[in-house]
């Protein structure tokens, strides 16, 4: 008979001694004050007003603030967000002004609704005559919930209908008034708000109608509904109880729906968070937040932004990679340019999200971090997309994984996942080629992991160092995949491995970088068994 008066925990958390201070890691350490800041000092050349392909690139620079120098504003993406930050700020500082003076006045009773009522002016003030399209879209997406309840019908319309709007929002690029009633209509179409393309930053909402009608179904089909002292009535004890337990059937109302999928510090790029989980804390607040936590969040941030800013001055390689600037470059300085645009695409998702997380938090809504390592501190695809966009990877798991039968169908249901991913994130050829590849290159590290198991091979010297090697293999798979799908493209990534593979140097060059990147693979374990040691589940990831 099992022994219960064990639990599993000590042995899952089961550690070996820390290496930190032996002379295995002195060696490490002294490999990482020569190369890291060698890395920097090549890049830093390429970024030379000095250097012969300089003027290829320099029509992308953009005056700078820091030092005299310019500064790489060249991404679209982050440099709109940069470039909007004077204006977000006020906006913010208004939002949590009116959100806490009504908490204090009661202007309106109800938080939710008075929450509501600003999330709609602020709709109007970012797309304009656009927000009647968006209310048009998301009301039609409640309606399917509402009407098929707990029927199959709800999960089957409401994804057919999301996934249209996507392709349609993408081919007709928003919809004009125009194209649709006329000349007359030319007014509205010119009161186009701070945002005029809402739908590039809708497919955040399509999230959230996904999630409303699926907490909704599985709700009506909930065996608690029909109990005694339903879980909705009650304080929930972990974050996981509020995204399962259903709420009262009555919660899913319009007003709900409306505040929930509206809600201004998570309106425009997430983090994501589910329609039972944000209702939840209207009821019964997150523990999680302390004012303490939100004003060191708030410092990770500005500290985060300045090192982006730095970056951004000494290092032009995102110009660079744009205008294909690196003839006559050495496979290093390849290699370095499509590192340094790996971090750099890190950074510009990080500071968004840090930002509208730190706005949430503020106004007492808690919601997942989404970056939890550093670009440059992974080594498993697997555990990769469990740390990066973390909100999206636990939706695409509640959503999308488990329906399809999780691990029992994992083979099958990774391509769906990644498919939907690849075209949640824009409809493109490179994105779609960026999903596959990252399924093909899963593959091997999920065969391995199976064949030379932790359980069986833990114990011995060799696990450890050849698990390495097996690392060294992904890390290099995972930025062959990140570069394909949001930096050089398919080209792009052809021709950096040609000059790499093709010359004598280049397979030098790739035998230096493995014995660099196994070094640092084997720093990344250490730090995951200190998290280990310590009971921090982040070691898991």
């Amino acid at each position: 008979m099992e022994d219960k008066s064990k639990p599993d925990i000590p042995i899952a958390l089961k550690t070996k001694p820390s290496r930190w201070h032996t002379k295995e890691f002195y060696f490490y350490y002294f490999c990482f004050c020569i190369v890291v800041p060698y890395m920097f000092k090549v890049t830093y050349n390429l970024s030379k007003e000095s250097h012969p392909n300089y003027h290829l690139y320099e029509d992308l620079l953009s005056d700078g603030w820091l030092f005299g120098r310019k500064v790489d504003n060249s991404d679209a993406q982050y440099g709109q967000f940069r470039d909007n930050i004077p204006k977000l700020l006020p906006l913010v500082l208004l939002h949590l002004a009116l959100n806490k003076a009504n908490r204090t006045y009661h202007w309106i009773q109800s938080n939710l609704h008075f929450s509501l009522l600003t999330s709609l002016l602020t709709v109007f003030l970012f797309h304009g005559s656009s927000t009647f399209k968006i209310l048009f879209i998301i009301t039609t997406s409640f309606s399917i919930g509402r009407y098929c309840k707990g029927s199959k019908w709800n999960p089957i319309l409401t994804w057919s209908f999301n996934l249209l709007v996507l392709f349609v929002n993408e081919y007709y690029d928003g919809y004009r008034f125009t194209r649709m009633f006329g000349q007359g209509f030319q007014w509205l179409d010119d009161w186009e708000g701070f945002q005029a393309r809402w739908h590039i930053l809708f497919n955040f909402a399509m999230l959230r109608l996904v999630s409303f009608n699926m907490d909704y179904y599985w709700a009506c089909n909930s065996e608690e509904k029909k109990v005694k002292g339903h879980p909705a009535h009650e304080a929930p004890h972990t974050d996981k109880e509020r995204i399962n337990n259903p709420l009262l059937e009555s919660d899913y109302n319009y007003t709900n729906f409306l505040a929930y999928v509206l809600y201004t510090p998570l309106l425009l790029c997430g983090p994501i968070i589910t329609f039972n989980d944000f209702i939840s804390q209207y009821r019964f607040p997150s523990k999680n937040l302390s004012k303490r936590y939100v004003i060191t969040y708030a410092f990770r941030l500005v500290n985060v932004i300045l090192v982006m800013e730095f970056t951004l001055h000494y290092l032009y390689v995102v110009a660079i990679s744009k205008a294909k600037a690196w003839d006559g470059a050495s496979p290093l300085e390849l290699s370095m340019v499509g590192y340094f645009n790996l971090v750099i695409i890190w950074m510009k998702l990080l500071i968004p999200w840090r930002f509208f997380r730190l706005w949430s938090l503020a106004d007492g809504i808690w919601v997942e971090e989404n970056m939890v390592r550093c670009m440059s501190n992974n080594f498993s695809a697997q555990r990769f997309w469990k740390s990066w966009h973390r909100s999206f990877n636990r939706w695409t798991i509640r959503y999308i994984y488990i329906p399809l039968g999780g691990s029992k169908y994992f083979a099958f249901s990774m391509w769906v996942v990644f498919t939907f991913v690849a075209l949640w994130h824009d409809i493109e050829l490179k994105l779609l080629a960026w999903g596959w590849l990252i399924c093909l290159f899963l593959l091997p590290e999920i065969i391995a992991t199976r064949l030379f198991s932790e359980k069986k091979f833990g114990d011995k010297p060799y696990y450890r160092f050849v698990c390495g090697l097996g690392a060294v293999a992904n890390i290099l798979m995972m930025m062959i995949a990140n570069l394909v799908g949001f930096a050089v493209g398919v080209d792009g990534v052809k021709e950096m491995l040609t000059k790499i593979f093709g010359t004598a140097n280049g397979l030098s060059f790739l035998i230096s970088v493995t014995i660099c990147l196994f070094i640092a693979v084997q720093i990344m374990f250490e730090i995951r068994e200190s998290e280990k040691r310590r009971g921090d589940p982040k070691w898991k990831m």
